[in-house]
Formats: C-alpha cells, sequence, structure tokens
C-alpha cells in the first residue's frame, strides 16, 4: 500500500468514527427527548407549599405514563404549569376530582362530598378559604368541581396557593403524577 493510500484510509477511518460518534449522540438525545416527553420528567420544586411532604429545592420524578390511560385520583400528587403564568411547574394534592363538592367551613377541615377528610400529610394545620385573596378566583363554598377539572391543594395549607386561589385545574393541564424524590439523598424516597 502507498503512503498515499494509507493517509487516505486513516482520514476515511476517523471520518467514520467521527460520524458514528455524532449518530451515537444524536440517538441518545433522541432517546432522552421521547422519554422526557412521553414516560418519565425531573422537576425542581420551586416553592414550600408541600412541606413537609416534599421539600423546597427537592427534585423528583414525575412519570406521565399513567394519565394517558386515567385521570388524576384523589391523593394523587401532581404536576401541572401554573395557571396565573404559564410557565411554572407546580406541585400540588389533588384533594377532589369532577363532581364531588369541597366544603371549607370555619373549622379549619376540609369537607369533600360532606365527610371530613384526614389528612396526616397537612400536619394538622388548618384549611381555610383564601377567597379573600386579593386576585383569587373567590370560590364560594361549598364549591362543586366541574367535571374535567381536579382541585389542587398544597400539604402545607397556611402556605399554598393553590385551587383555593386559582380555582380547579384542567385535567388536561397535568403533566405528570409525582412518583419519587432524587434529591437530595437525604430526602429521597416515594411519594
Amino acid at each position: 500500500m502507498s503512503s498515499q493510500q494509507g493517509g487516505t484510509h486513516r482520514a476515511e477511518t476517523r471520518l467514520h468514527a467521527v460520524l458514528s460518534t455524532i449518530a451515537t449522540v444524536a440517538v441518545g438525545v433522541g432517546i432522552a427527548l421521547v422519554i422526557r416527553a412521553f414516560v418519565f420528567e425531573v422537576y425542581s420544586v420551586p416553592t414550600g407549599s408541600m412541606l413537609e411532604t416534599i421539600q423546597l429545592g427537592d427534585h423528583l420524578v414525575g412519570e406521565k405514563i399513567t394519565y394517558r390511560s386515567s385521570t388524576p385520583q384523589v391523593g394523587d400528587v401532581v404536576t401541572f404549569l401554573s395557571p396565573e403564568d404559564g410557565t411554572t411547574t407546580l406541585i400540588k394534592r389533588v384533594v377532589a376530582v369532577g363532581g364531588q363538592t369541597v366544603d371549607l367551613t370555619d373549622d379549619g377541615v376540609l369537607y369533600v362530598d360532606g365527610v371530613a377528610q384526614e389528612e396526616p400529610y397537612t400536619l394538622g394545620k388548618p384549611t381555610y378559604s383564601l377567597s379573600d385573596y386579593t386576585g383569587s378566583a373567590g370560590i364560594a363554598y361549598p364549591y362543586i368541581v366541574p367535571h374535567g377539572m381536579v382541585f389542587v391543594m398544597g400539604d402545607n395549607r397556611t402556605n399554598s396557593l393553590d385551587s383555593r386561589y386559582f380555582g380547579p385545574v384542567s385535567v388536561d393541564a397535568v403533566s405528570s403524577r409525582a412518583v419519587f424524590i432524587f434529591w437530595p439523598p437525604s430526602d429521597a424516597r416515594g411519594l
């Protein structure tokens, strides 16, 4: 083999290696984007509204498959875009679904369909209406959740702007069901 042929062969081998690496990276990125769009997504918790269940700044994984064939259920911790700014992803707990009646009375207890809810995750914090806050949805209780909507609240009931403030959330706006916290390691656990 001549030196010119050897140089051409090495250049072709290097070009093949570079193209192979680019193709591998492109396929990997493509798979990651498909998984993020349709299967799992990582979220960073922007507020303390879910304390003590989820800490401010925790990173969690939300799975997107469940709600392709079903709708959110009472007790699910879900992610959705803020109805106020449309860009911030919020995380709250579903406390009622379409057709159910939510009632908040002066005793600070959440009632759904006339039944006082046992909510150990609130650590005994009272649940009051936020209808008097400027800019709120002004919901009057008892309130019937419209079909195709969910009523969501933060577990930190005394410090959460949620459906009491911005109204119910469309089932179509729910982006995932939170399944586990992975960061920081001290908070890692299933939800």
